[in-house]
């Protein structure tokens, strides 16, 4: 054969020399994520070192290290610390350094509450280059999973037989004690009474702890599902006087108070909760993640995170949560798991009109409804919901409320598929709720990244 081919000469390319600046373009996400930080005041974080020590990395390098990390899918500490020596980027942003992980582990645990100031200052930047301009928003929220099992859980019956169990054996443990002081038995070699007791008392002060965490879930979910019945018991009332006959369908049911057999607690991060997976319909543990969108800039302007299994109460906190620096939206757009009338009214009250839906949405509207015609306006003292499925039949309803699934969707989509975030890697509320800012925060600045390069 006398044709030639390029060989490889991998001696002499480990002998290669690499100039970072033309390995990584000018406009590339790693460049881009140091010049945001150099203009970011992290006085705050510099205040939290101490006096005395040895000498520490710059908090640009850890932070900018998370950033880029968060932003690219790489949310272990190990695999960051790895990055630092095997990744062009990522050695870029230590510039040189490799932090090991602990190090690294330890910033992100410690200054988790420096990192809404952060995300807000990253706001008001993007205000400054003029990509951010607050008007209408799309809220939605997503389960993501715990660092947890849900093997780890006890329902709350399993945790009353349990403790009927234990306080069995202790009562046999303290008769066992008691004729072995007597000398009417001895006891096998290695078997020390007041141990096993003292193992006992320890897993009781648990489930105990358990047991009281769920008795209050219950109480707050019983207040929660109580206001619900009201409403609806109300909405029932209202369409009977209006329509001068009794509504069809089932009277609505009190709820029941007190824990349910089935209400779980997890030992391994008792904060998270069992919550419906829409992946696959299955159960498991997770947070409730929230986001605000921007209609315009898809930029996530207010980010909150709880346990609860549902949205309804998330609305107001998020919308809450918006920095009055970055300014007042007009309206938001939700879906109907945040129907309430409360949060109608609370949004009305903070200057924010709502639109939120009523009932579920198609997935494959009839063409004919495009030409149907504009329904009279409700009486005055019609219910908010026939007042709401109104307001989304105008055509500024329309036109604000069908933004919703090409906004906020899709930067959940992109945070969950793009960047792979699945699954916190931190336990506790307040942890996984700075997690869960550190994530926006990187989305945000993968999002400016792209707005400022077109």
């Amino acid at each position: 054969m006398t044709r030639k081919f390029k060989t490889a000469d991998y001696d002499a390319t480990l002998n290669l020399t690499i100039r970072l600046q033309e390995a990584l373009p000018p406009n590339h996400l790693a460049r881009f994520i140091v010049d945001v930080i150099a203009q970011l005041d992290l006085s705050p974080i510099y205040a939290r070192y101490g006096e005395r020590g040895g000498q520490a990395l710059a908090p640009e390098i850890l932070l900018g290290l998370l950033f880029y990390g968060y932003a690219t899918g790489v949310f272990s500490s190990r695999k960051i610390e790895k990055a630092t020596f095997e990744n062009i980027p990522f050695r870029f942003v230590a510039s040189g350094w490799h932090p090991d992980h602990d190090t690294i582990a330890n910033f992100r645990k410690t200054f988790l509450p420096e990192l809404q100031e952060l995300f807000v200052q990253i706001l008001l930047l993007a205000q400054v280059v003029g990509v951010l301009k607050l008007g209408n928003l799309s809220l939605d929220g997503s389960k993501i999973h715990a660092d947890a099992s849900k093997s780890k859980a006890v329902s709350y019956k399993r945790l009353i037989e349990m403790e009927a169990q234990l306080r069995q054996e202790v009562q046999q443990l303290l008769t066992l004690g008691e004729q072995a002081d007597q000398g009417e038995l001895s006891l096998p070699d290695g078997f020390v009474v007041e141990d096993e007791l003292a193992l006992r008392q320890v897993r009781l002060e648990n489930l105990a702890q358990a047991k009281a965490v769920l008795e209050a879930r219950a109480q707050e979910r019983y207040a929660a599902e109580q206001a619900d019945y009201e409403a609806k018991r109300r909405e029932r009332e209202d369409k009977a006087r209006q329509s001068g006959r009794k509504p069809g369908g089932p009277e609505p049911k009190p709820p029941q108070s007190g824990p349910r057999d089935k209400d779980q607690y997890n030992f391994t991060d008792p904060d998270s909760r069992i919550m419906k997976n829409s992946a696959d319909e299955g159960f498991d543990q997770h947070y409730n993640a929230q986001a605000a969108v921007t209609q315009d800039s898809l930029l996530i302007v207010a980010q909150t995170l709880s346990n609860h299994p549902t949205d309804r109460r998330e609305a107001l906190p998020t919308l809450d949560a918006i920095s009055p620096r970055v300014g007042q939206p007009n309206a938001a757009a939700l879906d109907n798991g945040f129907f309430s009338p409360n949060n109608i009214a609370g949004m009305e009250a903070r200057g924010i009109e709502p639109y939120i839906a009523t009932g579920r949405e198609p997935h494959h509207p009839n063409w004919q409804a495009f030409f149907a015609e504009q329904p009279a306006p409700p009486p005055v003292d019609a219910s908010p919901k026939v007042k709401m499925a109104y307001k989304l039949q105008t055509a500024i309803g329309q036109a604000i409320y069908r933004l919703r699934k090409c906004t906020v969707e899709p930067v959940i989509g992109i945070i969950k598929e793009i960047m792979g975030f699945r699954q916190f890697s931190l336990r506790g509320l307040a942890a996984v709720a700075g997690e869960w800012c550190l994530v926006c925060l990187a989305f945000n600045l993968k999002r400016l990244h792209v707005l400022l390069a077109t």
